[in-house]
């Protein structure tokens, strides 16, 4: 039940759905260049290209590796490129003079389309004079020993940038510039999502995917299965395992069957970290809480469907979480301490596994109270 509101609410933000419906009401003539950057941004290209079809006639795609499917990359006119993420890498350069190329040839008379998605920061970058990878790399370790809040990381990166703060849609000179956005940052802001690519003086970038579209999809699918569903009225922040704790309490002191959550959480790492992420740090200090409760669940994911390095979107936990990891002989505080929560969780049976959504929201926290065994089905 779990995984099905999970994946109602990865459904409810799926890129190419959400820009195809932006656009199929399009009814303008023209050629149309697009260029996409984030961990979404192929499914919202292949949105682009269901509902324009040969009206987009040329197109610049950044993402991940392993986020490019076969249909767009066989797409003519399209090309496809994948740089680093998180840490950027030579291949974000690389995208970034690509872009610049991309820009400089885009027909004046062309409606330029630009999608954007959580992601971008780290995929795309034209360094300011002076500045190069080494630079962007050593942000990117700061970010992660200082845990430094979204806002202050944006202003260094930005400081570093050609292209971030707004920049952007200045690079194309064609009549008409439109932007849309799938955002995972805290209200939805231009300003803040990949650093600001798309908070240009004028431009209003159009919300297509949003945390709330996928929360109200939670709430929908629960209340379809007959739960009464409680949704958190803030964004989940700070530590992971302060996180677990306090929705662990709400969960024991709540009427509801379903609380959740949506958000990101941050985790302090050692200086050799094991496998795992945010998500599944959350989960598994969650499993700790719950332990010898089975009428007690979890679920945490990251929507992009990645919760670390080994392509684990998260995962759910339960009452016997814990027992299965001493069965297996591993120490859940020892994991947690070393940041290998996904090695544990391997063990226990509990990781989740998407394979890349197409989608980026941040993650999704579902805290469910079971029904007894001997209680009639929903």
């Amino acid at each position: 039940m779990l995984l099905e509101f999970f994946h109602a609410a990865l459904a409810a933000v799926d890129g190419r759905r959400r820009v195809r419906a932006a656009l199929v009401a399009d009814c303008r003539s023209g050629s149309v260049s697009a260029f996409a950057v984030g961990k979404a941004a192929a499914s919202m290209m292949l949105g682009a290209t269901d509902a324009l079809g040969p009206r987009l006639h040329r197109g610049l795609v950044v993402a991940p590796e392993g986020a490019i499917p076969d249909e767009l990359a066989a797409r003519p006119g399209v090309r496809c490129l994948e740089a680093g993420h998180p840490r950027p890498d030579e291949r974000s350069l690389e995208a970034g003079r690509a872009l610049e190329e991309f820009a400089a040839t885009t027909p004046g008379e062309d409606l330029v389309l630009l999608f954007v998605s959580g992601g971008a920061s780290a995929l795309l970058e034209i360094p300011a004079p002076g500045v190069g990878l080494a630079e962007l790399r050593a942000l990117f370790d700061q970010s992660l020993a200082e845990r430094l809040d979204i806002e202050s990381l944006n202003a260094k990166r930005i400081a570093l940038s050609l292209i971030k703060g707004g920049r952007l849609p200045g690079m194309f000179r064609a009549s008409a510039v439109e932007a849309f956005m799938i955002s995972d940052v805290p209200r939805d802001d231009p300003a803040v999502l990949g650093s600001g690519l798309l908070a240009a003086p004028g431009l209003r970038p159009r919300l297509v995917g949003s945390l709330d579209d996928a929360l109200e999809a939670v709430l929908r699918a629960a209340q379809a299965r007959g739960l009464t569903a409680h949704r958190a009225t803030e964004r989940l922040q700070g530590d992971a395992e302060i996180a677990a704790r306090r929705i662990c309490h709400e969960l024991a002191l709540s009427a509801a069957d379903l609380l959740f959550y949506g958000g990101e959480t941050v985790v302090k790492l050692p200086t050799h970290p094991g496998r795992g992420g945010r998500c599944q740090h959350l989960a598994l200090a969650a499993a700790r809480c719950i332990a010898g409760h089975p009428e007690y669940l979890l679920l945490a994911a990251g929507t992009d469907g990645q919760d670390g390095a080994n392509g684990d979107a998260g995962a759910i936990v339960d009452g016997e979480t814990v027992k299965r990891a001493a069965d297996s002989g591993i120490d859940p505080a020892a994991a947690l301490a070393t940041a290998n929560s996904g090695h544990l969780l391997e063990a226990t049976g509990d990781l989740v596994n998407t394979g890349n959504t197409g989608t980026n929201v941040g993650d999704i926290v579902l805290a469910l109270r079971s029904p007894p065994a001997d209680s009639p089905p929903m």
